[in-house]
């Protein structure tokens, strides 16, 4: 409180006259930040009918808020845990709500690309972990403006969660392919004598089971 009072030039006494404690102060601002920010959202949603249009114009806008009040953002992502019973529950509702906000429009992008295997809850709170750091290696003089870093967030997000089903499939087959080649390997190698002769014994499922058998009966 000492800080804040030299760097306004408010007297001690007078900032604690406007807060009763530096825990007051800290809500205020978070509680500010987010509800404009939710605010914002909700606006920006309102007049947007496609789920995916609607979740680049909300990367893009947080990032816009970010990078316009890194201060502030810093507050948020470390200083929540000092709040007390209250304040606290105060603003995490307003944050619960700026997460279902989003949460209903990747809800929406599911249900539209019928991407039933998708985890909502991970895709948020990842796309919010790709989000939120920013302020911590942004550099404005050699990274892009806020614009082009929604553009390409955007594009990894999307393009990650909408290509999970191909993926899935695509490493479902490498999997498939790989133990039936690693079968038919050790087949080979089961089938020869040391003198390269083939030996007469049942098939490496066959025999997988058998000793699978002994086992359990013992």
């Amino acid at each position: 409180m000492r800080d804040i009072a030299r760097a306004t030039g408010v007297s001690l006494a007078g900032l604690y006259y406007y807060f009763a404690s530096k825990e007051e102060l800290l809500y205020l601002i978070q509680r500010h930040t987010f509800e404009t920010i939710l605010a914002a959202a909700q606006r920006k949603i309102e007049t947007i009918a496609s789920p995916e249009t609607g979740l680049r114009a909300l990367i893009l806008l947080h990032l816009q808020f970010f990078l316009d009040h890194p201060n502030e953002m810093k507050v948020l992502t470390h200083e929540e845990a000092w709040l007390g019973q209250a304040h606290g529950r105060e603003v995490r509702t307003i944050k619960r709500a700026y997460y279902q906000l989003c949460l209903a429009q990747v809800e929406a992008l599911k249900k539209a690309r019928h991407l039933h295997q998708l985890n909502t809850r991970l895709a948020v709170l990842s796309l919010f972990g790709m989000l939120n750091w920013i302020y911590t290696w942004y550099n404005p003089r050699i990274d892009p403006d806020a614009a082009t870093c929604a553009d390409i967030m955007g594009g990894i997000f999307l393009e990650g969660i909408l290509g999970e089903r191909a993926a899935r499939k695509k490493a479902a087959s490498k999997v498939a392919s790989g133990k039936m080649m690693e079968l038919d390997a050790q087949d080979d190698r089961h089938s020869q004598r040391p003198n390269g002769t083939a030996l007469a014994e049942p098939p490496l499922w066959a025999r997988s089971n058998s000793r699978t058998t002994r086992v359990q009966s013992v």
